[in-house]
């Protein structure tokens, strides 16, 4: 069975973190919001991803601009500046004694609602804000060893319909595409546009590389993923040919390399996809420019948050 791009092995310092719930912290086992609450009744909020390291929080203004924008766009107060609640998220790493190889999920949602029902008139608090940090840190192997990735029939749609863009908590469409890799053994999922282009992962961006060049989505039916920015950046800074651009399933069973992309593991190299394996990786394993650009990523983490 499978454990997709974010399995990362337990740690036993987890179970006495403190969180943070609008601005007051709780042991993890009383930390508790509203049964009325707009995220669990309807999954109303955004989130964000985010690392811990060298008690930094890297690329922390791309989050704050994505999380305000997917908040203004769900006409969302947050009730805090970013500043604010960048100051809120460190204040809640000190407070658990966190520096380093931390994952910090950060979730708002509306606020708590009078009554079960979805128009938000019916809020009566303000933002709900949860931030949870953990020690958690990609498995190894996993970046060795790469990913089994399986094609599902869940598409990632149209915007008018509900915009991929949008870091929302209603992610069942993402759940469905994991639910159905999980059931063929697969580690992800990997999704198709209304077209039939590849898209993007249940959690994760996608990446084949073909005759030296780097091929990713369009990104228009994708979540404009900050890791994934990174990288056509890196590309681009660092001489190799990047292209967002349509691809079919047949150019992916037929790329030298493939491999994701996200906060929690950075750059994660595909084993293969629809059973097909990607380049000769049983043979090699992982190929040169995957690990050119694992590479090229830890630095740039490294000189976004030097060590002092």
């Amino acid at each position: 069975m499978g454990k997709g791009s974010h399995h990362s092995n337990a740690d036993p310092r987890n179970q006495d973190i403190k969180i943070n719930i609008n601005g007051e912290l709780f042991h993890r086992d009383e930390a508790k919001i509203s049964v009325f609450d707009s995220g669990f009744i309807l999954g109303d909020g955004v989130w964000e991803g985010l690392r811990l390291h060298h008690g930094k929080l890297p690329f922390i203004d791309k989050h704050m601009r994505r999380l305000y924008e997917g908040a203004k766009a769900l006409d969302m107060d947050i009730g805090i500046s970013k500043e604010e609640l960048i100051e809120r998220i460190i204040t809640t790493c000190n407070a658990n004694d966190m520096h380093d190889h931390v994952h910090i999920r950060l979730m708002v949602s509306r606020g708590v609602k009078s009554t079960p029902y979805q128009d938000p008139r019916v809020t009566i608090s303000s933002a709900t804000i949860v931030i949870i940090p953990e020690y958690k840190m990609p498995a190894p192997e996993t970046a060795d060893n790469g990913l089994n990735l399986y094609t599902v029939y869940v598409r990632r749609g149209y915007p008018d319909v509900q915009d991929q863009k949008l870091n929302s908590h209603s992610k069942l469409n993402c759940i469905f595409g994991c639910i159905q890799a999980t059931k063929a053994g697969a580690d992800e999922a990997l999704m198709l546009d209304p077209h039939g282009f590849v898209s993007t992962c249940n959690s994760t961006h996608f990446f084949i590389v073909r005759d030296n060049q780097v091929w990713t989505s369009t990104g228009d039916y994708c979540l404009s993923g900050i890791t994934r920015s990174n990288i056509i950046d890196l590309c681009k800074e660092n001489g190799i040919e990047v292209y967002e651009k349509n691809f079919t399933l047949s150019e992916v069973y037929g790329a030298e390399e493939a491999f994701v992309t996200g906060t929690f593991a950075g750059v994660t190299p595909v084993q293969s996809v629809d059973g097909r394996e990607i380049g000769e990786f049983a043979e090699h394993g992982k190929g040169a420019m995957v690990q050119k650009l694992q590479q090229l990523y830890l630095q740039r983490i490294a000189k976004e948050c030097p060590q002092e």
